[in-house]
């Protein structure tokens, strides 16, 4: 039987570890995303910098003007991140207004007609513009909405994209004609990767959340859903 008199047990050593185990993950899963995303966003401005600067005459380089204006000795180093990030922009807007004008556009036809005639070169070419119009163009080619669809068999679901409603020869021969949907069904974790299939639109289901929170689930392996809701949770209703 204890007494007042008697000393405190000492803490457990297993129960101080684990604080600390759950301490240090707690700060990693804090800190990893706003490190990672920090690093990422300086290695590219780094990158960029490293890339562009070089094709900047002498006489403009950003460090040298800087030391000119500040009157400083030439051989005091200056680094100065983002500059060549900024001339990149620049240069790509210029670019792409030149290229809307008939000038330009001009230009642009005579340049892919030498391509063209360029074994090697047309294909790395021709390549490189596919992928750069299918990322960078803005046009329709986006994914609708976020759906669920029964697949790879009946009483499976899975998260899908709706691209566009199915045309041409494929929405003619497949489900009698009847209206059909483009679905993308993404892989887990990798959402870039996947399966273009086509849907009768009775067999999909819209869903009210956005293509980037479905992206999210799909990426975190349905650990992640939208606005952070537990999906076993009812939801609560709030009264006026």
């Amino acid at each position: 039987m204890n007494t007042p008199f008697d000393p405190e047990p000492p803490v457990s050593r297993r129960s101080l570890i684990s604080w600390l185990r759950a301490s240090f993950l707690t700060g990693l899963v804090v800190i990893a995303p706003v490190g990672l995303t920090i690093w990422l966003i300086w290695s590219v401005v780094g990158w960029i910098d490293g890339f562009v600067l070089p094709l900047v005459p002498g006489a403009y380089q950003p460090d040298r003007l800087l030391q000119a204006w500040l009157g400083l000795d030439p051989e005091t180093q200056i680094n100065i991140r983002g500059i060549g990030v900024v001339i990149f922009l620049v240069f790509t807007v210029l670019v792409g207004w030149m290229a809307k004008g008939i000038i330009g556009r001009s230009l642009i036809r005579y340049g892919e007609s030498l391509v063209e005639r360029t074994p090697v070169v047309r294909t790395i070419y021709s390549g490189i513009k596919q992928i750069s119009e299918t990322v960078f163009a803005q046009s329709e080619r986006s994914f609708e909405k976020a759906c669920l669809i029964e697949y790879p068999r009946r009483g499976i679901w899975a998260i899908g994209f709706i691209s566009t409603t199915t045309k041409g020869e494929v929405a003619m021969r497949g489900n009698d004609g009847q209206p059909m949907l483009s679905v993308f069904v993404p892989t887990t974790p990798n959402p870039t990767s996947g399966f273009l299939l086509f849907f009768p639109s009775d067999d999909v289901i819209e869903l009210d959340m956005t293509v980037e929170d479905a992206a999210k689930l799909v990426i975190s392996a349905g650990l992640v859903y939208p606005n952070g809701k537990d999906p076993t949770q009812p939801a609560t209703s709030t009264s006026a």
